[in-house]
């Protein structure tokens, strides 16, 4: 018996002497992975490893290290703590290691008494480290409070049609969500290149929306993506515009417009927005008159700021203002974007009150020109992550954003968020910390909500020909009538004769739908303060001028009760007289028409002078008066039932008819 246990005991040094060298063998392999960062190869190594010998203090941690070196950064926690745990001397980073690891997990807690632990290990005069630490620490405070209030908010990946293996990033979405633009590292890139890593080089995607599912991407192909890297920063809210980003100098801004048919060359941004510092993101204004972007130009608060730039009367862009101390801070902040509704502005920033590296915040424009204290969105929508380029729809119901996350098909991913309900979410009563120009002080700030009232109306439907109902390649203009300046201007696409036109509440609109050889159509739209978000859908025909045919002219507006033209009547009697100059062998009637309040004649005298007024307006303007006439047919002739006041407005018109050609 005595030999038999010899035996075994003999035996049992073998295979332990064969495992720790065969242990030893396996650890040398994945640390050399470990030591050239080749993290990925270094992950499966360990495990390995930790398959034979699962307390090795040291397999542990440089598995966790490897972890926190790629985009599963969530998988570290367990192994450097493990780590911690055997030997708390192992590393002298140790502590902030295991910090970062509960930090990526959303432990605000534990991370925060790591990195208290750590900063008290740092030397005192290393004051760039003991300022990190107090940033991390600051953090990790904003993280317990916005955990303890989680806004109501579903992210969702956006989906395999969406998203590929490859990193998909930069989602920004037209007003009415029914178009997504992408940047794609999808094999077939325009050029076929790829890089170091043997990726393909980065090129734009777009996707329709029809029926509240996004369709299968399409390469939006040359002259917009190039055989070099080429990224989608932002789209105008009308989905005319995207602007893209180039790693020009150290990075400039081009913008794209589509005809109505095909995406034109990008244009370089002009020399007060690009620099030979860098700038990397952007948003419009609805009205394209405004864009915000970022920039490293030496005259901001530190890192990347968030500037404006105006476009003048001549469609250059104005000098860049900074945004200011409220919005930028002495950290980063990145990839602006503007509402719709052009005073409700998001940006990601490094130096407010966040819980990560960049959270998303929300700041309002003020009735003079500031801003207001920047909110964060809150948790779960922003995480101890990288929280980037968010956008949000007109109706203020889904936002998108891409980010590196567990469970995605590849790198990066594009997320959908179901947006929290118009509602008050949570308010983080305060502690100090150190933010900014350490040591300035700053409150915690309460977590954003979306406003209940949203002063947007999206106008959209298509153009045809009023006879064979063909989509029509048109152009559009959208008129603010009481400064009779042209707001923006816009084609419809020539396949569909589409058109989509982002309209703030609070002003009165003139709409003008122009097409060589047809007369020109217009559309009025008084919207008033009052208005809350709103879509409002337009079909429009157009005629080529047969004799006969009536066009009501809906930006004429006279004065109560009088024949005298209101200056908002300007750009409409302009387009009827350059519709004059353009046919010069029309001849046309102009016709005034009422209600029926009131009597006949009181009406017919009205309707007439009202005529009139035109006539003589075209008349001193140049027209010849041959090719005119006006009458009034009073309550004559309705084109609507009068018992409504629906009816009785459209029946109160001026209008002219074609009496020859």
């Amino acid at each position: 018996m005595k030999r038999y246990s010899l035996l075994f005991f003999i035996l049992s040094i073998f295979v332990l002497s064969a495992t720790a060298q065969n242990v030893k063998k396996m650890l040398k392999n994945a640390d050399n992975f470990y030591k050239k960062e080749l993290y990925k190869d270094a992950i499966p190594a360990y495990l390995e490893v930790l398959k034979v010998d699962p307390e090795n203090a040291g397999a542990n941690y440089r598995l966790g290290i490897s972890y926190l070196n790629t985009i599963y950064k969530s998988k570290a926690m367990p192994y450097i703590e493990r780590a911690y745990k055997k030997d708390s001397t192992l590393d002298p980073e140790i502590a902030y290691k295991l910090a970062q690891a509960y930090h990526f997990n959303n432990e605000f807690g534990k991370a925060l008494q790591m990195y208290k632990t750590y900063k008290k290990q740092l030397d005192p005069k290393d004051e760039a480290m003991q300022k990190q630490m107090d940033r991390k620490i600051f953090e990790c405070e904003n993280g317990v409070e916005y955990k303890a209030h989680p806004v109501k908010a579903t992210i969702t990946n956006a989906g395999s049609t969406i998203n590929s293996a490859y990193s998909d990033f930069g989602p920004v979405i037209s007003a009415d969500e029914s178009i997504l633009v992408f940047t794609s590292r999808r094999p077939g890139s325009t050029g076929g290149l790829l890089d170091e890593k043997l990726e393909s080089y980065e090129d734009v995607y777009l996707s329709v929306n029809t029926d509240g599912k996004w369709g299968v991407p399409q390469n939006i192909g040359r002259p917009v993506n190039t055989e070099y890297h080429d990224a989608s920063i932002a789209i105008s809210p009308d989905g005319q515009t995207i602007f893209l980003y180039k790693d020009d100098r150290n990075g400039d801004i081009f913008s794209s417009t589509f005809d109505g048919l095909k995406w034109g060359k990008p244009d370089d941004m002009g020399k007060n927005i690009n620099t030979k510092d860098g700038e990397t993101s952007i948003s419009m204004t609805a009205d394209g008159k405004m864009v915000y972007f970022t920039s490293n130009r030496p005259d901001g608060f530190g890192g990347f700021d968030i500037y404006k730039s105006e476009k003048g009367k001549k469609g250059k862009w104005g000098e860049a203002v900074n945004l200011g101390s409220v919005i930028n801070t002495a950290y980063d902040e990145e990839s602006p974007f503007i509402h719709p509704d052009g005073k409700t502005l998001y940006f990601s920033s490094r130096g407010h009150a966040g819980m990560g590296d960049f959270d998303i915040f929300k700041s309002s424009l003020k009735p003079d020109g500031t801003w207001t204290e920047p909110e964060n969105i809150g948790y779960p929508i922003n995480t101890a992550f990288d929280d980037l380029y968010f956008v949000l729809s007109a109706d203020n119901k889904h936002g998108y954003y891409s980010s590196e996350r567990e469970g995605g098909f590849g790198e990066k991913d594009i997320y959908r968020i179901s947006m929290p309900a118009p509602e008050q979410l949570a308010i983080v009563k305060g502690k100090e910390a150190m933010l900014g120009k350490l040591p300035t002080k700053k409150l915690l700030r309460p977590i954003a909500k979306i406003a209940a009232f949203n002063p947007v109306t999206i106008l959209k439907g298509t153009v045809k020909d009023m006879l064979t109902k063909d989509p029509l390649a048109a152009d559009v203009v959208v008129i603010d009538n009481a400064k009779n300046e042209v707001i923006s201007k816009l084609k419809t696409n020539a396949v569909t004769g589409a058109f989509m036109v982002v309209l703030t509440s609070g002003k009165n609109y003139a709409i003008q739908v122009n097409k060589e050889t047809y007369l020109f159509h217009s559309e009025n739209f008084d919207i008033p303060e009052s208005q809350n978000y709103q879509e409002i859908h337009k079909d429009i025909e157009l005629t080529k001028g047969a004799v006969g045919t009536k066009i009501v002219l809906k930006n004429i507006f006279f004065d109560f009760d009088k024949a005298t033209l209101r200056p908002e009547s300007t750009t409409e009697l302009e387009r009827l007289k350059q519709l004059l100059i353009d046919m010069p062998k029309l001849r046309i009637e102009i016709s005034g028409h009422t209600d029926n309040k009131g009597s006949a004649t009181y009406n017919k005298t009205l309707s007439e002078s009202r005529a009139k007024a035109v006539v003589d307006y075209l008349v001193a303007h140049g027209i010849d008066a041959k090719r005119l006439t006006y009458a009034g047919y009073g309550f004559d002739r309705p084109i609507a039932s009068n018992d409504t006041e629906a009816g009785r407005q459209l029946n109160r018109r001026t209008e002219f008819e074609i009496i020859g050609n």
